[in-house]
């Protein structure tokens, strides 16, 4: 969801549908395990004329999996797809690490790993995804809400640190305004055990309500942001023998089916590796 390009333009059929619709978890999904401390959800939403919604959530152990930060250097390629940024870096999967500027690379938000730094501004933003504890005394990924622990202390304690618009407030609380607009979505979250969620929903929605869907679902979901909406959001999943590409495609006023695009090179992701692997 590039900052600069029109916002709503449309890339699938339009399906009329009375707006402010309900959504809601129709079921209880399932968790299929991929590897260990790796488990692939799959979870259908009951959404008035959207009949098949899906949430595939990734859940991650970071204590077996290490979460990274992936970005462009100056100049140079336009980007990779998240297949081709998991072929690349040795990612086990691979999303969107948040929206970029009109210059098709640079993060919107703050966005630093390993010692690079993607980008250096600062925003309103108030979520920061860290990984990578300085101390061992903080857990190896946290979602932190920004107006209770400021960026700079956040930059301080973990060395791969991106900054993205609150979706939940900790402890579950959504802070998404009601609206009517939607989109496909990904996002990031943190479950009750400190668990990472990789979240991807292709069925265009209203984002408040899609956060009221996730916070019902049983994921134990305590705080989330998101990372990218519309044609660029993207997951992509190569562990345990399962392999699953997902692209968004729809932004607009009405209802839309659930897309199925080509994916687009995106300039930055978080990925999932397998600790030790290089």
């Amino acid at each position: 969801m590039r900052t600069a390009r029109t916002p709503w333009g449309a890339r699938a059929a339009l399906v009329v549908l009375l707006l402010a619709p309900s959504v809601a978890a129709a079921g209880q999904g399932a968790w299929t395990p991929l590897e260990g401390g790796l488990d692939l959800g799959k979870f259908p939403l009951a959404i008035d004329g959207s009949p098949g919604a899906v949430v595939h959530v990734l859940r991650v152990d970071p204590a077996r999996w290490e979460l990274t930060l992936h970005g462009l250097p100056s100049g140079g390629s336009i980007g990779y797809t998240a297949r081709e940024w998991s072929r690349r870096e040795g990612l086990a999967a691979a999303i969107n690490a948040g929206m970029y500027q009109e210059d098709y690379r640079t993060h919107t938000g703050h966005m630093r790993a390993d010692g690079v730094v993607f980008s250096r501004g600062t925003n309103g933003y108030l979520s920061a995804a860290a990984f990578d504890p300085v101390s061992a005394a903080d857990p190896p990924f946290r979602l932190f809400d920004l107006d209770a622990d400021p960026l700079a202390e956040v930059l301080a304690r973990y060395r791969r640190v991106v900054q993205n618009l609150r979706l939940v407030k900790r402890p579950g609380e959504n802070r998404w305004s009601p609206q009517q607009r939607r989109w496909s979505e990904a996002a990031l979250g943190e479950d009750r055990e400190g668990r990472a969620l990789l979240i991807f929903c292709g069925t265009p929605l209203p984002l408040d309500r899609l956060v009221e869907a996730l916070l019902s679902l049983p994921l134990g979901l305590v705080a989330a942001q998101h990372l990218e909406g519309g044609s660029q959001a993207q997951l992509y999943v190569a562990a345990g023998g399962e392999r699953l590409e997902l692209v968004g495609g729809y932004e607009g006023v009405f209802a839309a089916p659930e897309p199925n695009w080509t994916a687009t090179p995106v300039p930055n992701v978080i990925g999932v590796r397998a600790r030790g692997a290089r």
